[in-house]
């Protein structure tokens, strides 16, 4: 990226960050006219919560980890609190246009228009201050195992029951590490996979910052492989080195190909494809799916590892039975994901299509803001069973 894009790339993120503070500080703090000391400690906090944003996204590079970890959280937690206000104080402008326009509030004495302000205010505030913490604790707590059953066609009777996990965008970084993927490792399993699929988005980082964080996955015991493909995060980190990392430790990395796998003398076959966005980065990255399914049997039953659902035509094209994919965090802080919607065809959950199906999970870790509104992480586990309609 040439100089001139990157300031033009600051300068709109500069723009949107004073310009959104200026809104914040507005609405909760200027209009509400609060008495002093109260106003002049609210701006002064309101200041140093917009400088958080930028000294977040700069500690990984500029401070020691043991410094940059407590900078992020902030920065990034306020970033997702930031959002909930905005949501909620935007709500707020509608009811303040419906007073306006239908109970003649326009026409009424400052008093009542000063404590109308402060009723909002106080309201978005106390409420999406709550929102936050709550949602802070749904990304923080423990990850549950989410269970769902899906029948193929194609597969095999002997087949019926084998169990497929799938963890997806873990975000392993400044503010999750190794204690969270060996919780995950433990409970992956304890399910007793027979596949493991890992579906990309599994860092935000190199290999020398974050090698020891993701070892433990060397660790899953799965009777038929653990498998990953690469996700838009693995090229923001250095995807050729992390491939080759995650061999190292026992992890096959499919890239636009299919392997066989074989249990109770009949086969199944499990395909990967680069991420969605993998082309734009070189060294021979990118999207085949002709490619993946180049000489497989077409009489066996095909599922297939790709990072983003908006695969899933293609994979439709190509006869795939079951598309596993991740990417959209479900939204990961509501209403987020009717913007998700805008760019992916499926957020979260199991969707048919003909004879193909997709399960799209809401992810293991988060992005961004530690945080997460009625979007729980999961560990899915997947257990195949037989169409009786077959």
């Amino acid at each position: 990226m040439s100089l001139g894009r990157i300031l033009i790339f600051l300068g709109i993120i500069s723009g949107l960050t004073v310009g959104t503070h200026y809104y914040l500080w507005a609405r909760l703090i200027r209009d509400p006219m609060w008495p002093s000391p109260w106003r002049q400690v609210a701006t002064v906090a309101l200041i140093m919560l917009a400088l958080s944003i930028p000294a977040s996204m700069m500690a990984w590079r500029t401070l020691p980890r043991n410094l940059a970890i407590p900078v992020s959280w902030v920065g990034y937690v306020w970033m997702g609190s930031m959002f909930v206000l905005l949501v909620l104080l935007w709500g707020g402008e509608f009811a303040r246009w419906g007073w306006v326009k239908y109970a003649g509030f326009a026409s009424v004495n400052g008093g009542r228009r000063e404590f109308l302000a402060q009723l909002l205010a106080g309201g978005a505030g106390t409420f999406g201050l709550a929102l936050s913490g709550w949602g802070v604790w749904s990304a923080i707590r423990p990850v549950e195992v989410k269970r769902l059953s899906v029948r193929l066609k194609k597969l095999p009777e002997s087949l019926s029951g084998l169990r497929l996990v799938q963890i997806t965008d873990m975000h392993v970084g400044l503010t999750i590490g190794r204690d969270f993927v060996e919780d995950i490792v433990r409970k992956v399993n304890a399910l007793e996979p027979d596949i493991v699929a890992i579906t990309g988005d599994l860092i935000d980082g190199s290999v020398e910052d974050l090698g020891h964080a993701v070892a433990p996955l060397g660790e899953i015991r799965a009777k038929l492989g653990t498998y990953f493909v690469t996700g838009n995060h693995e090229y923001y980190s250095g995807a050729d080195s992390w491939l080759a990392f995650l061999g190292s430790i026992g992890v096959r990395v499919l890239r636009n190909e299919h392997v066989e796998l074989t249990k109770n003398g009949e086969a199944i076959h499990v395909a990967g494809v680069d991420d969605w966005t993998a082309h734009q980065f070189g060294n021979g990255h990118g999207a085949d799916m002709a490619r993946a399914m180049e000489g497989r049997d077409s009489s066996k039953p095909v599922i297939l590892l790709a990072h983003q659902p908006v695969h899933f035509d293609e994979a439709r094209a190509h006869g795939v039975d079951l598309q596993i994919s991740g990417h959209t965090h479900g939204g990961q802080i509501f209403p987020f994901g009717v913007l998700t919607r805008l760019a992916q065809p499926f957020v979260s959950g199991l969707h048919r299509r003909g004879d193909s199906q997709i399960y799209v999970s809401s992810g293991t870790g988060y992005w961004g803001p530690p945080m997460r509104i009625a979007a729980p992480a999961e560990i899915t586990l997947i257990e195949l069973d037989r169409d009786a309609v077959a």
